[in-house]
């Protein structure tokens, strides 16, 4: 590529028809012609070879291109087409050196690349120059007219209209004036025209609609060498400012942008030399359509490593970021302005649908961070909403007043944020985002509501639980005629209360009424509930309670004290009224009454149970009432105890208490008979008088005393021993029978026990042998108190009553 005086050129298309694309971008980068837009202009030349194409454009527009030495002979100078910048002219304007037609050097049947590169300069030219010799006017060959033929006829063929201004410049103009030239060089150029075949959408159209037809006569340049220079500036003031509306390119229908002109060359040329169809129009759609997509991708790159782009992606990672939507619109409206300004002389659908689509990129780019930011802030909402809501439930705010004022608030603290966060290009919908958080901000209050709920209701019941299970219980075990209506009265009153007070705590959850009372009736049931339930586990125990109660009353007085059994107290009364107030626990317990105010259980079970079983004569009693499955006037859901469960628990509590008051009989007549075992008064009184003489015997000498005390020793440990209070307390015959075959044995181990201490080493001075009696008294007593050889033992039944009996040494 040359330069000389601002001006450079290349070579377009060489001689072989290879496109130059490397050396047409490092041109127009040369030239700067992508910041032209639209204003700029492209100018051919061609004609025949060795006509002076190149010098007349040299002179015309101050390009460098080679001319032909005319000393070295005429032959081929230019071959191909070459590019070059014209300098000093506006707009900036292009210029096309095409190689000469009817050359030598190509021959005579070579003409392809003739009518290739006059179609291409056709194609991409504002005005194309046709130099002629002014001696060749009305010759057929010379003046081109073959060539302009088959251009104009593949033209109509392969193009659509685009106005071009064909000039024909008439070189070394003889004395012939310019207005006699002119008319028959157009003359020439409309039968051309005419003989042209045209498709049917362009049969009638005339030549004015393609071409502007300019003539132009210059002298010789050889023999008038300044009047020609005079001429060619003349000629060039036309070029000034030549795409104005009136000017030699004026027409710019189909024009394309400077920054596609490479492109649209490459693909005009790649089409003509396949000779496929092509329409401009279409063409300029493709050009566009390209370009416009190169702009796009390239602004979408720039958009990429934006670093304050890539700034607000990253912060949008970590939470909400103030003004992210006007920032974020403000680089993507940079972006778009941006790719607007470069692609204004585009095809104008084609650049409105590629920025549609580098704006639907970039907010797909951008969307995860937007969506990130709508996260962080419907989460920090909902946990500030949280916080807030809570800290009001913990001031003592009533719930549905708290939940609506936070919700509010923070509904429009999110409205707010949402409005900081969308982008202005995106049209975007919050409202869904809107519905998510008050679906959570919803499921959070209800979920505190059943929360509040539960414990609120688990407080009630606990208060009801705590204020009947106790009394309750109390109640069913002093069964009496009072105890369920006791109870009824104690269950209404409470669950009144309870009620009453858990409605009131309601009223601020804003429930609807079906709930509310639900909720009320649930309470209700609850409270039902603990009664029955404390029912059922007393029932559940029913024969102990009994047994209980029975083991009370009879073994305790009226005053609750012990009973001693002194052989004075009625057993069989005190036996009757413990197991009717047995039974009377019975019958309470055989049935929930809370909903029947009057039964004849009680009864029954005194018919069936007491009385039938007192009754001598069986012929006068009826049926037996409890061999039914469920009591009258009782719902069988509230039947505890049925009266055949009722008939074998009084049979079992009947055996299991009879022991009971077996004990207490054998205890009263233990009573008699330990109360009868000494001798009468009158036999201790003979006693006493008859011994008189023995007692002041045992005065008079104190040795006998000594003997006395021994024997009383020995006596004693003999009577521990044996047990001789004991052994008596059955009477006087069986005791003595008793202790008469144990007192040998007795005394044998007392005299071995003696004699093991009399055998034992002594251990130390101060220790001495226990006396005999301690000795023996220690070895046969074990820790009760009772003699290991002995026969009596002490039996006592489940209800804590002992009795002791004696059993005879076998």
């Amino acid at each position: 590529m040359d330069n000389e005086a601002g001006c450079c050129s290349t070579q377009l298309i060489d001689g072989d028809g290879t496109f130059n694309v490397a050396g047409l971008a490092s041109f127009l980068k040369g030239v700067k012609l992508a910041e032209c837009g639209l204003s700029y202009a492209v100018v051919s030349i061609m004609g025949p070879q060795s006509s002076g194409k190149s010098t007349l454009l040299n002179n015309l527009f101050g390009t460098n291109f080679r001319e032909m030495d005319a000393f070295r002979g005429r032959s081929q100078t230019t071959k191909g087409i070459w590019l070059a910048n014209c300098a000093g002219i506006e707009p900036c304007t292009i210029v096309m050196d095409l190689e000469g037609t009817d050359g030598r050097e190509r021959g005579e049947d070579d003409t392809a690349f003739e009518k290739q590169s006059a179609l291409f300069a056709l194609a991409v030219s504002d005005v194309v120059l046709i130099n002629m010799w002014c001696h060749d006017i009305g010759r057929e060959q010379a003046a081109n007219k073959p060539l302009l033929k088959t251009v104009f006829q593949v033209m109509m063929r392969l193009f659509s209209p685009r106005k071009t201004t064909l000039m024909f410049v008439i070189r070394d103009k003889t004395r012939t004036p310019l207005e006699n030239l002119e008319p028959v060089l157009r003359e020439d150029i409309q039968k051309i025209w005419d003989s042209v075949p045209k498709p049917q959408a362009h049969k009638d159209t005339p030549l004015s609609e393609f071409f502007n037809v300019e003539v132009v006569a210059l002298s010789s340049y050889e023999e008038k060498e300044e009047l020609f220079k005079e001429q060619v500036a003349n000629l060039r003031q036309r070029f000034y400012h030549s795409i104005a509306p009136g000017g030699l390119a004026g027409d710019r229908r189909g024009v394309v942008p400077a920054s596609g002109f490479s492109f649209s060359a490459q693909q005009i040329w790649q089409v003509i030399k396949e000779n496929r169809d092509l329409d401009l129009p279409a063409h300029k759609v493709m050009v566009a359509t390209v370009r416009c997509e190169e702009i796009a991708n390239e602004r979408y790159s720039d958009f990429t490593q934006n670093q304050d782009w890539l700034q607000l992606e990253e912060a949008s990672q970590s939470g909400p970021v103030a003004g992210f939507g006007k920032k974020l619109s403000s680089i993507i409206g940079n972006c778009l302005s941006e790719y607007d300004s470069e692609v204004v002389y585009f095809d104008e659908g084609v650049r409105t649908s590629k920025r549609k689509h580098l704006e639907d990129k970039l907010l797909q780019l951008v969307q995860p961070a937007f969506h990130s930011i709508m996260g962080h802030l419907r989460s920090g909402t909902v946990d500030k909403f949280k916080e807030a809501f809570d800290k009001a439930l913990n001031s003592g705010e009533g719930f549905s007043a708290a939940s609506h004022k936070c919700k509010e608030t923070f509904m429009k603290l999110f409205d707010e944020g949402c409005d900081d966060a969308v982008i202005e290009q995106a049209h975007w919908d919050t409202s869904k985002m809107s519905s998510k958080l008050v679906r959570d901000l919803d499921e959070y209050v209800a979920s505190v509501r059943a929360t509040k709920l539960a414990e609120l209701t688990s407080n009630y019941e606990a208060k009801l639980n705590e204020a009947l299970a106790g009394p309750v219980e109390a109640l069913l075990d002093g069964a009496n005629d009072e105890t369920w209506p006791s109870i009824r009265k104690l269950l209404r009153r409470e669950t009144q209360s309870a009620v009453s007070g858990f409605a009131n705590d309601l009223s601020s959850f804003d429930l609807d009424e079906v709930t509310r009372d639900k909720m009320l009736a649930r309470l209700e049931d609850y409270a039902r509930g603990v009664v029955e339930g404390k029912a059922k586990e007393e029932a559940g125990k029913i024969l102990i309670r009994m047994k209980d109660r029975f083991t009370m009353l009879f073994s305790h007085d009226s005053d609750s004290m012990p009973r001693v059994w002194t052989g004075k107290e009625d057993i069989k009364s005190i036996t009757k009224l413990a197991r009717s107030a047995s039974l009377k626990l019975l019958s309470v317990l055989a049935a929930i009454r809370l909903d029947v105010e009057s039964d004849d259980i009680d009864r029954t079970l005194v018919l069936a149970l007491v009385e039938k079983s007192s009754t001598s004569d069986r012929s006068l009693t009826i049926s037996d009432p409890l061999a039914s499955s469920s009591w009258e006037k009782v719902p069988s859901s509230k039947t505890l105890i049925t009266p055949v469960q009722c008939k074998q628990l009084w049979r079992q509590f009947q055996m299991e208490t009879e022991y009971t008051v077996t004990q207490a009989i054998a205890a009263q007549e233990a009573s008699r008979r330990s109360n009868n075992w000494l001798p009468p008064p009158w036999a201790i009184a003979a006693m006493l008088i008859l011994g008189f003489n023995e007692f002041m015997t045992l005065l008079r000498n104190p040795l006998y005393l000594l003997v006395l005390f021994v024997g009383f020793l020995v006596s004693k440990a003999l009577w521990v021993q044996m047990d001789v209070t004991n052994e008596f307390r059955h009477g006087f015959l069986p005791g003595f029978l008793s202790l008469s075959t144990r007192i040998l044995p007795t005394v044998m181990n007392m005299l071995r026990n003696l004699a093991e201490q009399g055998n034992r080493p002594a251990t130390g001075g101060a220790q001495t042998n226990p006396p005999l009696a301690a000795n023996s008294f220690r070895g046969d007593v074990n820790s009760d108190g009772v003699s290991s050889t002995g026969s009596s033992h002490v039996t006592t039944n489940e209800n804590g009553t002992e009795c002791s009996s004696s059993s005879k040494e076998d």
